[in-house]
């Protein structure tokens, strides 16, 4: 019976500290032994950010014209760089229309390929072969283009060499000399058959 009474008194108290704060109060004091409110994208029915979301929505955005300034600066690092950079090297001189006509009284006779080793134990391609003037003009100069592939009929090198200079004394009407290129360097895409050889360049005694 004891326990009751007391039990009545303190029901008492709460009432009375109750209506002593006011319903403002008592909403406040409801609120404590209620759960947490959700966030405003969980009433709404959108799912909460995450943190990583939430910081990148918060991320100020770039200004319009500075991304337009950065991309004029890349654009003429570019131009500049274009601009400097080394001329390629300019072409050789091509057959003239006279030393074009006179490519067919020029014969290649006897080409062959050959490996070895040099004494630094390099391997050295030789080309080796035969020219004859059956024309009726002395030459000075003959140049050719080697041109080497690789199994797919691609072009792996092309370089122009001599094989009649004025240390040789030029070629005369009906004269017949042999020529060697050696190539020290190829690629190894190289199909290790021999080069093609085409005359490119031809300068006549005067």
């Amino acid at each position: 019976m004891a326990s009751t009474t007391a039990w009545y008194k303190g029901m008492g108290r709460i009432s009375h500290a109750s209506a002593a704060v006011g319903p403002v109060g008592l909403r406040s004091f409801v609120a404590l032994f209620q759960p947490a409110s959700r966030p405003r994208y969980a009433q709404e029915g959108r799912p909460a950010l995450s943190a990583a979301e939430g910081k990148s929505a918060n991320r100020t955005k770039i200004p319009m014209p500075l991304i337009i300034f950065g991309a004029l600066f890349v654009l003429g690092g570019m131009a500049a760089w274009y601009l400097s950079r080394p001329a390629p090297p300019p072409p050789g001189p091509v057959l003239t229309p006279e030393a074009r006509a006179y490519v067919k009284h020029l014969k290649l006779s006897e080409t062959e390929m050959k490996a070895h080793k040099s004494y630094l134990n390099q391997r050295v391609v030789e080309i080796t072969g035969k020219i004859t003037n059956t024309g009726d003009r002395a030459l000075r100069l003959v140049e050719i283009y080697c041109v080497f592939y690789d199994p797919y009929g691609q072009v792996v090198l092309r370089e122009r060499l001599p094989i009649i200079g004025r240390r040789g004394g030029g070629l005369k009407p009906g004269e017949t000399k042999p020529f060697r290129l050696p190539f020290d360097e190829l690629p190894e895409s190289w199909n290790q058959g021999p080069p093609q050889l085409v005359i490119a360049q031809i300068i006549f005694e005067q």
